[in-house]
């Protein structure tokens, strides 16, 4: 097989033979710090990547960040045209605390049956007040009942690959069998920042009045004037602990902070805190490759060229310690030595590994930048010649 290394130095990719090849796990020897919490992630919002974290696995109680998931919901709904920001949306005797025994002493809108409200106005609700009312109120206008709402999370949970989690309610309150992680909390999260930019604003919205009743958003690192902070959502019950989702901008980086069973509402903020500073000062990101970038170009046979470029039909991206920039490298590696036609552009070739003193750590597809269709007979039979001689 082929390899090639490429050096990556300030956005340049100089190639050059080599024989050398390590596969080992890496270990970037850069320490977290210590999370007072039972659960933390922290995510590296373009790539993906996990920069730090604790039990990311476990399942536990997600309380009011279950709304992460009925915002999400109610996002697919706005896109497919089901509903509009503007609709008017009649309140349902089930959202009236007075009506709904389950609602009492829980955070709410202050909704009252009968009450018109917009759905951009109850979007709000949920997000700004963690309004258990409002959710109840879309999931009935969204699906006709909270139950088949909640069953559309939960087909969303396995659309977006969550792998531990499940929901029973559309607001967070305690139920039996509800549960997510905090590895899927900050998927989710990063699936509704890349989804609708207008809906992912209301986030940052610090307060919301409505019916005379003026409630701050709960999420108390939007107010810290050290960290850009944009979102997401807090919760808390008896059983979850405090938890928080927070995710914060530096140039153009952003990082999302997952905080579950914390010992306190001020308490998750300093863990989540900790958490996005440590990401920002000990990574950097660079992008390895442009979409369509051409890596290199190869020989091709039976085709109505000779040569194909080959490279990564996406932008690839990389967060790594500050003192490990100067020292990655990407090799990448042909699957088969002869490549022949007919090729199509996206088709597999080989692999790109991006790697630190020989360690890989990460692995994205070399593929074909263009079309490459078979020669004609003649050219054929050349290289059937000159591949017997």
């Amino acid at each position: 097989m082929k390899r090639l290394v490429l050096s990556i130095l300030s956005g340049v990719i100089c190639v050059s033979a080599s024989n050398a090849w390590a596969v080992a796990p890496i270990d970037f020897q850069v320490v977290p710090p210590s999370i007072d919490a039972a659960s933390f992630v922290l995510m590296d919002y373009a790539t993906g990547d996990v920069l730090a974290s604790g039990n990311p696995d476990e399942r536990r109680n997600p309380a009011s960040l279950t709304k992460l998931m009925t915002g999400y919901v109610i996002d697919r709904a706005l896109d497919a045209h089901k509903i509009s920001m503007d609709d008017v949306v009649t309140v349902p005797q089930e959202a009236w605390v007075a009506g709904n025994k389950v609602l009492a002493g829980s955070s709410l809108m202050f909704l009252k049956p009968g009450d018109r409200v917009s759905v951009r106005n109850l979007i709000q609700g949920i997000i700004i007040d963690s309004g258990n009312d409002a959710c109840v109120a879309m999931a009935d206008y969204v699906s006709g009942s909270q139950d088949a709402f909640v069953g559309i999370m939960n087909q969303y949970v396995q659309k977006l690959g969550l792998t531990n989690s499940h929901f029973e309610t559309v607001h967070g309150l305690d139920a039996p069998g509800q549960f997510t992680t905090s590895y899927d909390l900050a998927k989710l999260s990063r699936a509704i920042i890349g989804g609708e930019p207008e809906e992912y604003h209301m986030y940052d919205e610090k307060s919301l009045t409505y019916d005379n009743i003026t409630q701050q958003n709960r999420n108390g690192l939007l107010w810290d004037k050290n960290l850009n902070v944009d979102g997401l959502k807090t919760g808390h019950t008896e059983t979850a602990g405090y938890n928080i989702i927070a995710s914060a901008t530096e140039g153009n980086r952003r990082l999302i902070a997952v905080v579950m069973g914390g010992k306190s509402s001020k308490g998750r903020e300093e863990q989540a805190r900790k958490l996005l500073t440590w990401g920002f000062r000990e990574f950097t990101s660079m992008q390895v490759f442009k979409a369509g970038q051409s890596v290199s170009t190869e020989k091709v046979w039976f085709g109505d060229k000779p040569q194909l470029k080959v490279g990564s039909l996406d932008d690839v991206y990389l967060n790594i310690p500050q003192a490990d920039s100067e020292k990655v490298k990407a090799q990448y590696v042909l699957t088969n030595p002869q490549i022949d036609a007919p090729l199509k552009k996206g088709d597999a070739v080989g692999t790109i590994n991006i790697v630190d003193n020989g360690n890989i750590i990460k692995t994205v597809p070399l593929v074909a930048l263009e079309d490459l269709p078979k020669g004609g007979i003649v050219s054929r039979a050349i290289d059937y010649i000159k591949l017997k001689i």
